[in-house]
């Protein structure tokens, strides 16, 4: 079984509210609007700048430094840039006691083939590719995402067949539940995201989606030792939990935004 590429998460997203700040700050100086006190005359000649200053920062730079350390080795998906935040839409999987219980089975059986497996620390499915926003354009987008879901009906859908996904870059392999009821109403939510993508001219999402939940992911491209007689396996499991169906079924109640360090609810009705 290939595996299918999945959302690009990305560990960027800088915050930029300074900008705003800084430019009001500016706006606000005395002196900055109205009559402007007369000046006196500059001198026509300037000090020469010694060597020494001219030479001092020569290897500084100011990119920030991409530590892998901080976020578990990851690899960024797009370049830090001040500015840029990275924004991702989806809808949040609401997780209960009888899913943790499957999951507490399933993982370590997977770590059994790939060590290196960790949990995720939160669960949804992806409506959308990893995007880059400019900071000034975050509150138009979300808007644009709302009036678009506005009118989507509420919807329960089960996720509940096993498959081993990759980022298309294959620097990161996640184990996920694919949707097997439901798919058409996220086709549907889909299609509005990549209405307001396209108004913004941003990257649409994958044309043949797999909707699923991720479980667990590691680094590097781990599909050779996941793939065959581990997914056999892990399905099994799932199968032959109590009452998997009622398990794994779960209610969309809402849309979510998440845009650098901020979040966005747009519920369904």
């Amino acid at each position: 079984m290939s595996a299918a590429p999945l959302v690009g998460y990305s560990s960027s997203g800088s915050e930029d509210e300074d900008e705003a700040e800084a430019e009001a700050r500016a706006q606000a100086r005395p002196g900055a609007g109205g009559c402007r006190r007369a000046q006196s005359p500059l001198p026509s000649q300037r000090l020469p700048v010694p060597d020494s200053v001219l030479h001092m920062f020569l290897d500084t730079k100011e990119e920030p430094e991409d530590d892998r350390e901080k976020h578990g080795g990851r690899v960024r998906t797009f370049p830090h840039e001040r500015g840029n935040w990275a924004t991702h839409v989806y809808v949040p999987y609401e997780t209960r006691e009888e899913f943790l219980g499957l999951l507490d089975v399933l993982l370590p059986h997977a770590q059994t083939y790939v060590p290196r497996l960790v949990q995720m620390e939160a669960f949804h499915l992806s409506l959308s590719q990893s995007v880059v926003l400019r900071h000034h354009w975050i509150l138009p987008f979300v808007q644009a995402l709302k009036d678009r879901v506005a009118s989507f009906q509420r919807f329960f859908f089960t996720a509940n067949r096993v498959k081993i996904y990759t980022n298309q870059e294959k620097t990161r392999t996640f184990v996920g539940l694919e949707v097997t009821s439901g798919h058409a109403q996220f086709l549907d939510l889909v299609s509005e995201v990549d209405r307001v993508m396209e108004e913004f001219d941003l990257t649409t999402f994958y044309q043949d989606p797999s909707f699923h939940v991720s479980l667990a992911w590691c680094v590097g491209d781990a599909r050779l030792q996941l793939e065959g007689r581990c997914l056999r396996e892990l399905q099994n499991i799932v199968d032959e939990f109590e009452d998997p169906e009622m398990v794994l079924r779960a209610h969309a109640e809402q849309v979510r935004c998440k845009s650098g360090n901020k979040f966005f609810s747009m519920p369904l009705k």
